[in-house]
């Protein structure tokens, strides 16, 4: 019996129906495992995936290959948007016995959970030099049976190397020289070396493909530009923001950015649209705007908020999670144009608007046309369009793709996701200052807090989907957490949000915090059902629980003079050190942690009747490590507003950093003034 009918998660829903005999990841499985004494598959994959849509078609609907799966294993089937922490387990053992990693993930493994065997996708044939899924469960089956020992010897092998991977093991592991000096500014200018030795110079982004958007390393080249003037450093992020949103990795008609570029000129994507990119995109555009003021950024913004409210949100105020690449079976199909139905929805309009965006009577893409502009940067000029013309032009079409089958939707809502989002919507409020931002990301907050909440009114969940929350929240829904609630005091100064992150953070060093290296669990020391509890510090498609910590810890620090906080963040980028020095693109959010550490906290208190409005002019300032807290008089509670008064009824803002403080000043101006100066000091 199929027993996924029983779960909320769509990725499992959609294998309810499959004649493999499916369990959920449950004690259940387990036990039925070792009463009969066989090995567990455990498939892992994700709703908006191709390939595990392919897969599932080709060999689990299949009633031949489901009958030998039933009768020779127990069969677990994974979300791993919904147990992270269990794919997490699982890709390492599939990355250390194969070299490589992906979706499906395909693990075998003994009664007690131990891998002994793993893959990704498997044909239903022969082909490619990869044998048959039916072949690799026939085999598999044979030797659990004829060679036990050696399945249990090489699974121990194998448990006891994952085991062992992280914490205290990391430097050795990855083999790099211990730095002298860790905390130096050449070691942030190594740093952007290493990352613009990867930079692609032509069309924006890293390397060649497939192409990510890579945020967090922008995020990084935009502040090294802050803090030592280095041109081709801005450079490089409006290149790569550029010609991202001209390519056909972004969606020209609704809004909203698709996983990746599987070329390297961004035109053509894999067409799923993830709520954790947007959310990162978002806030890297929002940030790009304050610094560079270029209105192509807003418009990405405007438009991938637009789309994120008017598709991605639940009624209530959180987040949905993706949207599939497949629609009707095949990908994409959703968003290509021929030529032909361009000029039937345009009309006369037609000739301009596919010139615009390449669309071909042949195709630009498997004989349909994926709508791509070429970068401004690449012709040297704007294209003369006429933009009422081409917003209109584009509702149209817009108007004329809603009529189609559309991808399916993933909507399920995710703790750490949610609060990417809440984060980013805040940023672009700082940036805009509309109003609709703010609400929808505070709406979105509340929920969290609300929807997600255990009953023992601490801990929280990690998903909800139905009205119903399950499974413990990881690090990330903590840290992801704990940084939204740090922007939305930033941006409220309402002082319950920064209690909220007080409260999460003390919970997060309780439960999480493992006092020998000074490193966090992925997952919480309450949690039972796994087989070792990991550490997860590498900042890949989202940053890291870890690093995200270590900037709360920062931040909180500052504003509570909690210095056991400011402490813990150090010994953290202190155990990582050699890490972030050495593999920039890997810990690109723990390099923006190491440069607040070096160039210290922009430290700014405002105080008198005007704070807020004066708040808000600061925050649509580009200020990579600042930490911001306002009131209309003195308040002993919080260490910045101690000894800190209006004048003559006029407001006053003070600014310190790095143990030293600036006179305080009474205007926008007087601010911009003092930032410019530190900046001069900062390039030189």
């Amino acid at each position: 019996m199929n027993r996924l009918q029983h779960e909320s998660s769509p990725y499992l829903l959609q294998h309810a129906n499959n004649p493999v005999d499916w369990y959920a990841w449950k004690p259940e499985a387990f036990e039925k495992a070792r009463r009969e004494d066989k090995p567990i598959l455990v498939s892992i994959g994700y709703s908006t995936c191709h390939w595990c849509h392919v897969m599932e078609r080709e060999s689990f609907e299949d009633k031949e290959v489901a009958e030998f799966m039933n009768t020779h294993f127990v069969c677990i089937k994974v979300d791993r948007e919904e147990r992270p922490d269990v794919d997490q387990i699982y890709m390492e053992a599939c990355q250390v016995l194969t070299g490589h990693g992906g979706w499906p993930l395909n693990v075998f493994l003994t009664p007690d959970l131990k891998p002994f065997y793993a893959g990704t996708y498997y044909p239903p044939m022969p082909a490619h030099g990869r044998p048959s899924w039916l072949q690799v469960l026939m085999n598999l089956s044979h030797t659990w049976q004829h060679h036990r020992k050696k399945v249990e010897d090489q699974a121990q092998r194998l448990f006891e190397i994952i085991e062992k991977s992280d914490g205290a093991s990391l430097s050795s592991r990855i083999k790099v020289e211990s730095d002298s000096c860790p905390f130096s500014e050449e070691k942030l200018h190594t740093i952007w070396r290493k990352l613009y030795e990867r930079a692609d110079k032509t069309h924006g982004g890293f390397e060649h493909a497939p192409k990510f958007p890579s945020t967090m390393a922008l995020q990084y080249i935009l502040a090294y530009h802050f803090y030592f003037g280095n041109a081709e450093a801005l450079k490089h992020v409006e290149r790569s923001l550029e010609h991202m949103a001209a390519g056909g990795i972004y969606d020209h008609l609704a809004g909203g950015f698709a996983r990746y570029s599987t070329d390297a000129e961004w035109k053509v994507p894999h067409f799923e649209k993830m709520l954790y990119d947007n959310a990162l995109l978002v806030d890297l555009y929002a940030v790009a705007w304050k610094r560079t003021r270029k209105e192509s950024f807003r418009q990405v913004v405007e438009e991938t908020l637009h789309w994120v409210s008017s598709e991605m949100t639940h009624p209530e105020g959180g987040f949905y999670s993706a949207l599939d690449a497949d629609s009707e079976g095949v990908e994409g199909k959703f968003y290509v144009w021929s030529a032909a139905e361009i000029d039937e929805v345009l009309g006369q309009d037609a000739g301009w608007f596919k010139k615009l965006y390449n669309v071909s009577t042949e195709g630009n893409w498997e004989g349909s046309n994926i709508l791509f502009r070429t970068p401004a940067e690449r012709t040297g000029q704007l294209p003369e369009v006429d933009e009422k013309k081409l917003k209109a032009a584009k509702a149209r079409l817009l108007a004329a793709r809603a009529k189609r089958v559309r991808p399916g939707l993933d909507d399920k809502i995710l703790l750490g996701w949610n609060a990417l989002m809440a984060k980013a919507m805040l940023v672009a409020f700082t940036a805009f200052g509309k109003e609709d931002y703010r609400q929808a990301a505070l709406e979105a907050l509340d929920f969290m807090l609300d929807k997600f909440l255990q009953p023992d009114g601490l801990k929280l969940y990690h998903t909800y989907k139905d009205g119903k929350a399950s499974y413990e929240a990881n690090l990330d829904d903590y840290a992801f957490l704990i940084d939204a609630l740090l922007k939305a005091f930033e941006v409220t100064q309402n002082e319950q949000w920064l209690l909220q992150a007080k409260r999460y953070a003390e919970h997060v060093m309780s439960d999480f915090l493992d006092d020998k290296d000074k490193l966090f669990y992925f997952t919480s020391a309450q949690q039972t059902d796994l087989p070792v509890r990991k550490k997860d510090f590498y900042d890949s498609a989202t940053p890291s629980g870890n690093s995200t910590m270590v900037r709360n810890l920062q931040r909180l620090g500052i504003l509570t003079g909690n210095e056991d906080y400011r402490r813990l963040a150090t010994d953290m980028i202190f155990a990582l050190r050699d890490s972030i020095g050495k593999f920039p693109s890997a810990f690109s959010n723990w390099a923006l942690a190491l440069m607040g550490e070096v160039k210290g906290y922009l430290e700014i208190a405002v105080v008198g009747r005007e704070f807020m409005e004066l708040t808000r002019q600061i925050q649509a300032r580009y200020l990579p490590h600042a930490v911001l807290i306002a009131s209309e008089g003195e308040n002993k509670a919080y260490p910045l507003l101690e000894n800190r008064t209006s004048a003559d009824g006029d407001t006053l803002i003070y600014v310190c950093q790095d143990y030293t403080c600036q006179r305080p000043v009474r205007s926008i101006g007087e601010f911009d003034e003092l930032i410019l100066n530190q900046q001069r000091n900062f390039s030189t």
